[in-house]
């Protein structure tokens, strides 16, 4: 095994061809990045490999899903396979750091790291036409992770050009200021050199737009509410609030609230995603083959959403009944249903997209760093519910800050938000003790997941822990 498994120096690619759509290009085996980009198009088709690392690391069993749904109280896990453990230490914040979830989760994302840096520091050494605007597809994605990984690490290592071994070695942990300095450069770079959404490359490739909406919702976790503002205004406008049905409907993907969104194409040889089948009851073999268990809803979101609130029945199924007509009561989500799909090992070979960034974000974000209800009474005008501030809006969210920890939770469950907004907004620790759940969180330091121990045992000199984990 490597040593350094923390930053991988070479990484095996499926780099993948450079025209069209990349949903429907065959694999080209294990070329060397180092050797291999020499062009625009060598740099076009190492992109593709950069798309395609979402779909590990947003995937039904990826760090957004598990540290941002299943610690919250949106969530809890019925998976009976492998080490229980590891997921109860998301459930249940019984964290160890030896969880293999945690340490798998580290390694994706340098692996996705290393490819994007790659591309970055060869495309700066070329010349070509749209050379900053690839790199700016770089900058984004490159940004999007160290995000990721900031809010659930804290300090990480912040590598942003291919390392010799040696250097890899000496590489420490990166003070999270520094990191999201990093981050607002990408994202200021991307957002000042890539098209606008009705240009973009291809569909599903990062966008202008997608650069400013989440260059916001940065600055809003760093708490800077201007800057924040700043960003966001530069998107509001540019999108509508489409039926909420249709942001589900697989023959509606990437409709005119979508402002990044990966990329799925269902079929048993395609790159199809297994949301439906990891979401569905574990083990039912009547909703889906078979059903993983992962992120089954909890009371206390199903309770979250007021009477007449057509979200709920959109975005959530209450119980199901078995071959023998058994009644099983459980709720689990359904945003990605797909019934049509074809079954691959047990598993639904679905067509769903997953989308990382959409409107009614931006305009909660803006309500967020404005204080101003206007914009996500636009929100709640689309699904037919009371304005904040009018008679028939719930007493019991009677401040701005609560009305919008509401929404949140309503707009975008099971989408992987719900852990990241508490935290971004100090509320995780009152929230998830005062939950079905009732967990006991003592400090902030307490948030933030384990350095994984493989990492530092093999970089004892280098590589610390966090303070929870000492």
């Amino acid at each position: 095994m490597k040593k350094i498994l923390y930053i991988t120096l070479f990484c095996n690619l499926f780099l993948l061809g450079c025209s069209g759509d990349f949903l429907d290009k065959a694999p080209i085996s294990n070329a060397n990045e180092v050797e291999f980009y020499k062009s625009q198009e060598d740099i076009q088709t190492a992109l593709w490999s950069a798309y395609n690392s979402l779909y590990t690391l947003y995937g039904p069993e990826s760090l957004p899903s598990f540290y941002g749904e299943l610690m919250s109280d949106n969530a809890y896990s019925d998976n009976a396979a492998g080490r229980i453990q590891d997921y109860e230490g998301f459930e249940l914040h019984t964290m160890a750091i030896d969880n293999e979830l945690v340490f798998n989760f580290w390694n994706n994302y340098y692996k996705a790291i290393y490819i994007v840096n790659n591309i970055i520091v060869s495309a700066e050494k070329l010349d070509f036409t749209t050379k900053e605007a690839l790199i700016g597809e770089a900058k984004f994605l490159r940004a999007l992770y160290y995000f990721d990984m900031v809010r659930a690490w804290g300090d990480v290592p912040l590598v942003t050009t291919p390392l010799s071994v040696a250097d890899s070695y000496a590489q420490g942990r990166t003070p999270k200021e520094q990191v999201y300095a990093q981050i607002i450069e990408d994202l200021e770079f991307a957002a000042a050199k890539l098209p606008v959404k009705t240009s973009q490359r291809f569909v599903g490739a990062a966008s202008q737009e997608a650069a400013n909406t989440l260059l916001g919702k940065v600055y809003l976790t760093m708490g800077n509410k201007p800057k924040a503002i700043e960003a966001l205004m530069k998107v509001y406008g540019r999108f509508s609030l489409v039926p909420y049905a249709d942001l589900w409907n697989l023959t509606k993907k990437n409709g005119a609230s979508s402002i990044f969104e990966i990329q799925y194409k269902g079929g048993i040889s395609n790159p199809y995603s297994l949301y439906w089948a990891m979401f569905t009851p574990v083990d039912n073999r009547v909703v889906t083959s078979w059903g993983g268990g992962f992120n089954q809803i909890t009371d206390d979101l199903w309770n979250a959403y007021e009477a007449g609130d057509p979200r709920r029945d959109i975005s959530i199924q209450n119980g199901y009944q078995t071959a023998s007509g058994a009644t099983v009561d459980v709720k689990f989500p359904i945003k990605w249903k797909d019934t049509a799909a074809p079954v691959s090992g047990l598993r639904e070979a679905s067509d769903n997209n997953f989308m990382i960034l959409r409107y009614a974000d931006v305009l909660l974000m803006l309500t967020e760093a404005t204080s101003d209800p206007k914009y996500l009474n636009e929100v709640r005008n689309r699904v037919g519910l009371a304005a904040y501030g009018t008679a028939g809006y719930p007493a019991q969210y009677n401040t701005i800050e609560l009305a919008l920890e509401h929404e949140r939770q309503v707009e975008f469950a099971s989408e992987f938000h719900r852990w990241f907004d508490l935290i971004r907004t100090g509320r995780a620790i009152t929230v998830i003790e005062n939950s079905s759940k009732n967990i006991t969180i003592e400090t902030a330091d307490d948030l933030l997941l384990p350095v994984p121990f493989l990492v530092i045992n093999q970089n004892p000199n280098v590589i610390t822990q966090n303070e929870a984990y000492k």
